[in-house]
């Protein structure tokens, strides 16, 4: 009788390998927890985003910067202790290599060229809606610099020369530090409190709310600690 041998066994389908994507790491940073809830829900639920680190103000998060590696920082310009302006300026001393996306109620028109001057890839007003957000992350994830349809034209008519320079509000005439103490000054702010908060000299303070005056023709003081309240109270417009 023949021997038979055993047939070879059928080779084992390969396993499909489905691999996941990886996701890109930003850090959130609002001094308003409610907005740092609804930003992260709407990055967290695409499929290549996930928020990995949060903070409510700027010293926290430069400490959360320092501890972990990110691939996108997104911060709103106005938080309790440093101002939205030099923090910008101080992430990018320190991290480079880190792209930062500002997301802001404040008016572009006033603060977006500030931001980008300082540092930011881009910035959204928080009333874009969620489309508009998600794709400003990945325009700046992609290496480019974000900026709305209108703030673009504003920026080609600056370069082209095709608008006039010092042309506009007169709040755009201020310089970074000056509009920083601006802003203080509305918010009810004295000479030693904003001189402490922005780690200058009284005198130093003193000499910002002088040219402040002069730049928005203003004749005293009270006229511009008024102006300052009234125009943070009208949202920066």
């Amino acid at each position: 009788m023949r021997n038979l041998a055993p047939a070879p066994a059928a080779p084992k389908k390969a396993l499909r390998q489905t691999s996941l994507p990886t996701k890109r790491r930003l850090a959130l940073v609002d001094d308003h927890p409610m907005m740092r809830a609804g930003l992260a829900q709407l990055i967290n639920r695409q499929p290549d985003l996930e928020v990995v680190g949060e903070a409510g103000d700027p010293a926290t998060a430069l400490a959360l910067l320092d501890q972990a590696e990110f691939d996108l920082l997104l911060t709103d310009m106005t938080m309790p202790g440093r101002g939205g302006l030099e923090f910008i300026k101080d992430v990018a001393a320190t991290h480079p290599g880190l792209p930062i996306l500002v997301v802001s109620m404040h008016d572009e028109m006033i603060y977006a060229e500030r931001a980008l001057r300082a540092g930011a890839r881009g910035y959204i007003m928080k009333e874009a809606g969620g489309e508009k957000f998600v794709e400003a992350i990945r325009h700046v994830l992609n290496g480019q610099v974000y900026a709305s349809e209108r703030m673009a034209a504003r920026i080609l008519a600056d370069l082209s020369g095709a608008r006039p320079r010092g042309s506009g509000a007169p709040i755009a005439r201020l310089s970074d530090r000056e509009f920083e103490v601006f802003q203080l000054i509305g918010r009810g702010l004295g000479v030693r409190e904003i001189a402490d908060q922005l780690h200058l000299s009284p005198k130093t303070v003193d000499v910002h709310r002088a040219n402040l005056r002069r730049k928005l023709e203003l004749k005293d003081l009270t006229a511009l600690v008024r102006y300052a309240v009234r125009w943070l109270e009208s949202g920066g417009t």
